[in-house]
C-alpha cells in the first residue's frame, strides 16, 4: 500500500498532538470512534462546501487514529503540490472523464491488508448541488464494506463519526435515509449544502 502521511511512524504521532492541540483551540470537538468491524469502510464527508475542509478532515482523521485515504480533484494534484497530495493520502479523480473509479476503489479496498478508510465527498464538488453522487454507495457494496456517515458540522464545530450504515441495494431509498441524516448539519459555506 502507497506511504501516506497516515502511515509514516514517527510524523503521525507528532501530527496526532498537533492537531489535537490545534482542534482544541479552534474551538472544535471530535465525536465518536471507528467501530472495529469499520477498519476497512467508506467514509461520507459532508457537507463539503470549502476547501477548508480538507485540512480540518485530516486533523480529526489524525484524532480518530484513521488510517484514510480521500479523493479530490486531479487539478490539486498537478505539480508541484501533486506528491505532498498523494502522501496526504490523495487520490486524483478526473471530473472530465468517465474513468472507472467505483472499480478501481473498490479493488483498493478488497486488496488493503490493513485498515484503510476510503473518504469520498456524495455532492463531488464544492458547489452546491441538488443531487448526490453514488459512487461512495457502489464501492461499499462492491466491497462489501460498511459505510460510515462522517461529518463536518461548522455551525456548532464538531466534527466526527456517526453511525454504521449498511446498504441494503434500495439506493434510492438508502440515499434518502443518509441525506436525513445530514439533513442538521451545515457547511463553511452553509448555503452551498442541501441534503
Amino acid at each position: 500500500m502507497q506511504r501516506t502521511i497516515f502511515n509514516t511512524p514517527i510524523v503521525n504521532r507528532l501530527l496526532k498532538s498537533l492537531s489535537l492541540a490545534v482542534l482544541k483551540a479552534t474551538g472544535w470537538t471530535v465525536e465518536g470512534q471507528l467501530p472495529p468491524e469499520a477498519q476497512k469502510s467508506v467514509l461520507i464527508a459532508a457537507p463539503h462546501t470549502s476547501n477548508w475542509d480538507l485540512p480540518y478532515t485530516l486533523m480529526v482523521a489524525f484524532a480518530l487514529d484513521l488510517q484514510v485515504r480521500w479523493m479530490g480533484k486531479s487539478g490539486i494534484f498537478r505539480w508541484p503540490f501533486g506528491g505532498t497530495m498523494r502522501w496526504l493520502g490523495g487520490i486524483a479523480v478526473n471530473r472530465e472523464q468517465s474513468t472507472n473509479l467505483v472499480a478501481a476503489s473498490v479493488q483498493s479496498l478488497r486488496e488493503a491488508t490493513g485498515p484503510l478508510q476510503l473518504i469520498v465527498p456524495p455532492e463531488g464538488t464544492r458547489s452546491k448541488t441538488r443531487y448526490w453522487k453514488t459512487g461512495f454507495y457502489h464501492i461499499a457494496v462492491g466491497a462489501q464494506v460498511p459505510i460510515v456517515m462522517a461529518y463536518m458540522d461548522y455551525s456548532c464545530k464538531r466534527s466526527g463519526l456517526g453511525p454504521i450504515f449498511q446498504p441494503t441495494g434500495d439506493v434510492e431509498a438508502d440515499m434518502a435515509r443518509i441525506k436525513a441524516f445530514y439533513a442538521p448539519f451545515k457547511g463553511k459555506n452553509a448555503q452551498q449544502f442541501e441534503a
